[in-house]
């Protein structure tokens, strides 16, 4: 009891006291940004749903550091560095999230059970009353996943790494998750965090972008709601989930278990199994989401985070996602003198393919400039799309690069 000081009590203090420069600044800015998540959260800011779990675990795993085995600082959190078997069963018996680590992320389970979710929500109608409309901005917005890395690679990353940062371009969050666990392990961490924070951040800096780029007065373009012609029926479109799931696996069988979990989501939705449907458009989604949100922000841990190449994922995200953007603005545009002017521009944005957030994204704008304006439902085709699009790019990466 003569030796014991109080920074022997309080380690997370001393740990921090103890650390070198860059960590201590990086310790304190991860909490204040984890706070920061909350707040945007909490104010409908950004996703509550995801940010304010991951918010709270970035903060907390950087306050909750100390000293473990042999004087080395870490967490009883997780350890996403942690190999072999012996010390993988020991993290699995001390780190209480490192089962959640281990047996749903590193091996991408929990990217397909976010899928399944997403599958019962979309209405591949939107897709089919206009598949070529819709195919032509999903491609247009994956400027940023094409573009990107060649980018990438100029700056010094290998192609596998520069494939999977390039993925963040789709706002696809599963989609990046998956790839970089396959491509780039090595920065899997990085990379996906990198993906989810922005994801919710840079839809703060697409209103930007679309009223300096599209005028007002082509903003307000009004849409018809339906082409003419006879509804599309649940059975159509089980037939097309069933069939584009078949030849797409056939085709990318590497990507095959999330175009399996993205149409089996929509197969349970259009063939009426309502029970089903619950289970994974509300418990299955929302537990998930909740897990990834928390786990993310639990990895986000100053010793693990704070690479020299992180600065590269970040630049390298935001110029992704940017360029999506301006892709499909650019098939926007395309679309709209082709129609002689009759063509929102605007929905093109929608093909960044995070659903359904860039399609009501491009409705609130729309209703701002004219209220009558209706423009969801070619939104949400280009976001379906997109959502395919970019799981098409993701299997034709890994199946070249792997």
């Amino acid at each position: 009891m003569d030796g014991l000081h109080l920074l022997d009590i309080f380690q997370g203090i001393a740990t921090l006291m103890a650390a070198e420069s860059k960590l201590f600044w990086g310790r304190i800015g991860l909490m204040v940004l984890g706070l920061l998540l909350i707040y945007l959260g909490r104010k409908g800011v950004l996703e509550a749903l995801l940010m304010i779990p991951m918010g709270l675990g970035m903060a907390a795993v950087n306050a909750g550091v100390m000293f473990i085995d042999a004087g080395r600082p870490g967490t009883l959190f997780v350890d996403p560095l942690v190999s072999g078997t012996e010390v993988t069963m020991s993290a699995l018996q001390i780190d209480w999230l490192q089962p959640i680590y281990t047996f749903m992320f590193s091996n991408g389970l929990i990217a397909c059970l976010v899928f399944m979710g997403i599958g019962v929500l979309l209405d591949v109608g939107f897709v089919m009353v206009r598949p070529f409309q819709s195919m032509i901005l999903a491609l247009c917005a994956e400027l940023g996943t094409i573009a990107t890395l060649p980018i990438a690679v100029a700056l010094g990353m290998t192609p596998q790494q520069g494939a999977a940062v390039a993925l963040i371009g789709g706002a696809d969050g599963p989609m990046v998750l998956f790839a970089s666990l396959v491509l780039a392990k090595d920065l899997f961490v990085p990379i996906t965090v990198v993906g989810y924070l922005y994801l919710g951040l840079t839809y703060g800096a697409y209103p930007w972008l679309i009223k300096a780029l599209i005028p007002r007065r082509l903003r307000g373009i009004a849409m018809p709601p339906e082409p003419p012609g006879k509804p599309i029926t649940a059975g159509q479109k089980l037939a097309f989930a069933v069939i584009a799931c078949i030849v797409l696996c056939l085709l990318f069988p590497v990507a095959a278990p999330l175009f399996f979990s993205l149409f089996l989501g929509v197969a349970v939705r259009e063939s009426g199994l309502a029970n089903f449907r619950a289970l994974l458009g509300e418990t299955v989604l929302y537990g998930a989401t909740f897990f990834l949100g928390l786990t993310l922000g639990i990895l986000c841990e100053a010793g693990t985070i704070l690479e020299p190449v992180v600065l590269k994922l970040l630049l390298l995200g935001m110029l992704a996602l940017t360029l999506g953007a301006l892709g499909g603005i650019a098939g926007g545009y395309l679309l709209y003198f082709w129609s002689g002017g009759r063509f929102n521009p605007m929905i093109g944005v929608a093909g960044v393919s995070c659903v359904p957030t860039t399609a009501k994204l491009v409705q609130k704008i729309a209703s701002e400039a004219n209220p009558a304006a209706v423009i969801l439902p070619h939104a949400l085709g280009a976001n379906i799309s997109g959502v395919i699009t970019t799981a098409i790019i993701a299997g034709i990466y890994i199946a070249v690069l792997r």
